[in-house]
């Protein structure tokens, strides 16, 4: 192989190498900053490790807010009508929030099953509520319904 030849391969694998290692440290920092979008029904199901950084989507539980006298800690329940998920949140809450309103939470579970929320969002008008929280709510209300079907059915087989 020519000189020229042996020079020009060893560009083209030079540039090769560092693109390999550009791509592959841009993929590792994207990686770490990826929250996945999980429900109550999801978390109750086990689908969750502890300490792992999740965001949590669904309605606030009617009468479930408890904020604390001293701190701004509030504790509060996020339902898809299906499971809840009790959140622990120590900031203050936007504006927007309040009971019966659809929020996106933030943060990792405990080994005790309490979701420490790091970040809170509130819906941004009334007719507004995040893809996720929407699709998994409509999932919710059908696997209920699903579930009245069946229980109906059994009920109707047991007395003929």
């Amino acid at each position: 192989m020519k000189s020229h030849r042996k020079k020009t391969l060893g560009i083209i694998l030079f540039i090769a190498a560092g693109l390999s290692v550009a791509i592959g440290l841009s993929l590792y920092a994207l990686s770490s900053n990826i929250d996945l979008f999980y429900t109550p029904t999801q978390v109750a199901a086990g689908e969750v490790t502890p300490g792992q950084r999740i965001r949590v989507g669904g309605m606030v539980k009617e009468g479930s807010v408890k904020h604390s006298e001293e701190q701004l800690q509030v504790n509060f329940i996020t339902t898809d009508y299906a499971h809840d998920v009790d959140v622990q949140y120590s900031g203050i809450l936007p504006d927007l929030f309040r009971e019966g309103q659809g929020i996106v939470a933030e943060g990792s579970m405990t080994p005790e099953g309490q979701f420490v929320a790091s970040r809170v969002l509130a819906k941004h008008d009334e007719n507004y509520m995040s893809v996720e929280v929407k699709a998994a709510m409509d999932a919710a209300e059908r696997q209920r319904v699903m579930g009245q079907i069946q229980e109906q059915g059994q009920s109707q087989g047991n007395y003929q």
